[in-house]
């Protein structure tokens, strides 16, 4: 989703380059529109870099003529409709008045009329601005029209007075942000466990068995629940994915390793989300030298796993504990059959499977097309979409466990 954010000239200025961190955190695309007096307290530079796009500046190129001045002339309509959002922060007593009055004398304040998207302002200033009466009437217009206010926060005050004034923190505006887009926050409070990508189960020092994950089922399960407040721990086989910012990652490397990450870190959780390929079987032991060619066969013996779901379903049912517990199912063939069945041994709430010889559904991909099998009996099979709205939606059933419990 695409915000602009306004930066107006106040001495909280310099907090807006946070904020934009803190919004980019939510996957949110932010370009910034500066009013000149912004840019006596921080540079555009500044948000440029952090955001890779150039910053507006002004309604007009300077020394322009020609199409380019007539195409900057009407970029704030091609703005207006792009964006979902927009955020002034810090917003200005002098912004507030000409939103309120409808005063349009430069991009930010043109751009508010132009816009249909959703308006967040978050007041800036001395206390007795913030109390004086013009700003409390042109304050009470914006809400009358629709606009959402963050109030500013009491406290010590850049003028050295104390009081009403001072930007609301960062993670204030974010939430308010964040509810406004109807991007949720409903996991606040809880811990996600989840497991991804593949293990690898060594050989001989040179060669390993592994499978083809690559687990980005498991990091768009962490990003999603990160997205939605939750604390992630996310424990995570070897993957080239990026580590979703702001979760505990634990790297491991074998199957018995992401046993005893997951058995221990599962105390922590209220909800356990295992998507990661764990092998099924390893070498009954492993070679300590690297095993040459011969011109005989070769038989490697191998030995099952242990089963990391199933384990996590007796602990919970022997301690009546309340975890909701989602296992993964890979299949080629008879998948609703062995996804109910694996329902029931492995003990689980939901097992989420998928037929990986389906286009678009298989490893590797950005997408997925699963059926989520519910232990009260449901079937719910969701199309082909992209893995973050995947998880998501079995987010979204592992609160509905969750209510059930209650």
């Amino acid at each position: 989703m695409k915000i602009a954010l306004g930066v107006t000239g106040g001495v909280a200025a310099y907090k807006a380059a946070e904020l934009v961190r803190r919004l980019q955190q939510e996957k949110l695309d932010v370009q910034v529109v500066m009013t000149r007096a912004a840019q006596e307290f921080i540079a555009p530079l500044t948000f440029a870099a952090i955001t890779g796009q150039k910053v507006i500046t002004d309604m007009f190129r300077a020394g322009d003529a020609g199409p380019a001045n007539v195409e900057s002339a009407i970029e704030h309509i091609a703005v207006a409709q792009r964006i979902d959002l927009l955020l002034v922060a810090p917003a200005t007593a002098d912004i507030l008045g000409k939103f309120a009055h409808g005063i349009a004398e430069d991009f930010l304040t043109t751009l508010y009329l132009a816009t249909k998207a959703p308006v967040v302002v978050a007041p800036a200033m001395n206390v007795n601005m913030w109390g004086h009466a013009a700003t409390r009437n042109n304050v009470s217009a914006l809400r009358a029209s629709g606009v959402h206010v963050v109030e500013p926060d009491e406290g010590y005050l850049a003028c050295g007075m104390t009081g009403a004034g001072r930007l609301a923190a960062t993670e204030t505006i974010a939430k308010k942000v964040c509810e406004v887009l109807g991007l949720r926050r409903d996991l606040e409070g809880q811990t996600v466990l989840v497991s991804a990508g593949p293990t690898c189960e060594d050989i001989d020092p040179v060669r390993f068995l592994t499978n083809r994950s690559s687990g980005k089922m498991g990091y768009a399960l962490a990003e999603a629940a990160h997205r939605r407040g939750a604390r992630v721990i996310l424990v995570s086989g070897p993957t080239d994915r990026k580590i979703p910012e702001g979760v505990d990652w634990v790297p491991v490397r074998s199957a018995e390793e992401m046993r005893r990450a997951v058995i221990d870190r599962a105390r922590e959780s209220n909800i356990a989300v295992l998507a990661a390929a764990v092998a099924d079987y390893r070498p009954a032991a492993m070679e300590k030298k690297k095993i040459k060619r011969g011109e005989a066969s070769f038989t490697l013996g191998l030995e099952p796993t242990p089963d990391i779901l199933a384990e996590l379903g007796r602990e919970r049912a022997q301690s009546n504990g309340r975890r909701v517990l989602v296992g993964f199912a890979a299949e080629t063939e008879s998948v609703a059959e062995n996804a109910r069945q694996k329902l029931a041994r492995k003990g689980a709430d939901i097992i989420v499977a998928n037929d990986v010889t389906q286009e678009g559904a298989g490893f590797d991909t950005d997408t997925n097309i699963v059926t989520l099998f519910i232990h009260d009996g449901r079937e719910i099979p969701l199309p082909k979409m992209n893995k973050l709205v995947v998880a998501n939606h079995i987010l979204d059933h592992v609160l509905e466990i969750q209510r059930q419990f209650k």
